[in-house]
């Protein structure tokens, strides 16, 4: 039973490992990933790697190729596009749900998250950048009473990991503006403004950083 349990914990470590350095970019897409390197580097066996890198094909990081082994998964752009779209109408759903209910006291909250945000941009820290954003968004819908519909979307965001990467799909000016358009959610929020309101400019900053990464591959295509 104790090896057992060891054995799953250094898969979930060497799961973790990897998973990073591939959200991150350490890892880009199209790198062939070496089980015997991996496991070298984390001071293991092959074998929780080789498990952890089963699971993370499973989850759509990784694929595996005839020749090559295990390879970090392209970026799918259409998938991406078409996850953005599904989350800009239920975000600014549960966004306007969460309002009915969001405490006054927890505004400030949201300022502190965007205010970090403000200074991960500036230190050009664009990994510290995307995990306060999400925990942004997170909190903005915190108080939302239709869990199904919350989890759904945490569900979408972490589909949305195994398509994109943080540097890969980072676009500096979206970056300034979406931090601007937080304010903005803040802004609503506090002032208790309409639900449909708070629903409309929710889904529409969803849709503003779509239309971002479509406009720079459109520039990308052109050149």
């Amino acid at each position: 039973m104790t090896e057992k349990k060891q054995s799953t914990s250094k898969q979930a470590l060497a799961y973790q490992v990897i998973y990073s350095r591939i959200v991150e970019g350490k890892y880009p897409p199209g790198q062939r990933l070496v089980v015997d390197q991996i496991a070298r580097e984390l001071s293991m066996s092959p074998i929780p790697v080789r498990e952890a890198i089963r699971q993370l094909e499973s989850d759509g990081l990784v694929t595996t190729k005839h020749n090559s082994g295990a390879i970090v998964a392209l970026i799918n752009e259409q998938e991406y596009f078409e996850t953005m779209e599904l989350l800009s109408l239920l975000e600014g759903y549960a966004i306007a749900l969460s309002s009915l209910s969001f405490p006054a006291d927890k505004i400030d909250d949201l300022r502190n998250i965007n205010q970090q945000m403000k200074g991960a941009l500036e230190d050009f820290d664009f990994v510290r950048f995307g995990e306060l954003n999400k925990d942004f968004h997170f909190f903005t819908y915190e108080f939302c009473p239709n869990k199904l519909l919350t989890d759904h979307i945490r569900n979408l965001w972490s589909r949305l990991d195994t398509i994109r990467r943080t540097g890969s799909m980072f676009i500096p000016s979206r970056a300034k503006e979406s931090i601007q358009e937080h304010e903005v959610i803040i802004s609503l929020l506090e002032e208790k403004r309409p639900f449909s309101e708070i629903e409309q400019y929710a889904r529409t900053h969803k849709l503003n950083t779509l239309q971002a990464r479509k406009k720079l591959k459109e520039s990308r295509t052109k050149t």
